[in-house]
């Protein structure tokens, strides 16, 4: 029995599409036009920009205020995941291998996404950064995520869309890796396996283990 972690943002959930349908909803809700949800897209850096900074800005340029504490309880809400993936999940489980969701960020928007989503459910647990008060991609949230679900970090992999945190810090801690997507430039190290979504992952997985 070993370990497989998954990414969460843009890998197990569509981060960016959540962030968008947050993003029309409340300038809709603020009574601002469609530029202002193009700023906030434009300004997101898919969710790396700091909320505070993202915020402040757009709050000089349309005048109107953002909550980090109401957007970290609102965001979970348009999170979705699609059948494939929960699918994909419980064929690992029935498989054989223990699942773990190692995820940066807050413990509120995070906990919300995989509750929201069902993810929680999926797999045999969830390390979130700022609960365990280390973040990817050093070694010890794998370890970590890997305590957590009851196996050692041996013979797992890591998957995810960030070649610094999920590719550079799975290898770091000795797991196989798989990068999903090209949204981020990739430097060295390179992945075991790319490909363009985490349905393709499970594939790969479960034959190499065939």
């Amino acid at each position: 029995m070993a370990l497989v972690c998954f990414d969460l943002d843009n890998t197990l959930i569509d981060r960016d599409g959540a962030f968008l349908a947050w993003a029309r909803w409340f300038v809709a809700r603020a009574g601002l036009g469609s530029d202002a949800v193009e700023w906030l897209v434009a300004h997101d850096n898919g969710g790396f920009r700091p909320r505070p900074e993202l915020f402040a800005g757009f709050a000089e340029r349309f005048g109107v205020a953002i909550s980090v504490e109401e957007y970290d309880r609102e965001h979970p809400l348009f999170t979705w995941v699609e059948p494939a993936v929960l699918d994909g999940l419980a064929r690992l489980r029935a498989a054989g291998w223990r699942l773990a969701v190692v995820t940066n960020g807050t413990v509120v928007q995070q906990t919300g996404k995989l509750q929201h989503t069902g993810i929680a459910q999926a797999v045999d647990y969830c390390c979130i950064s700022a609960a365990v008060g280390v973040r990817k991609p050093q070694r010890e949230i794998f370890e970590r995520a890997a305590a957590g679900a009851g196996v050692e970090l041996d013979g797992g992999w890591m998957v995810g869309d960030h070649p610094a945190y999920d590719v550079a810090g799975g290898i770091a801690a000795g797991l196989r890796t798989i990068r999903v997507g090209n949204q981020h430039a990739a430097d060295p190290p390179v992945a075991d396996h790319h490909v363009d979504s985490v349905v393709e992952a499970f594939a790969v997985i479960l034959a190499e283990n065939a």
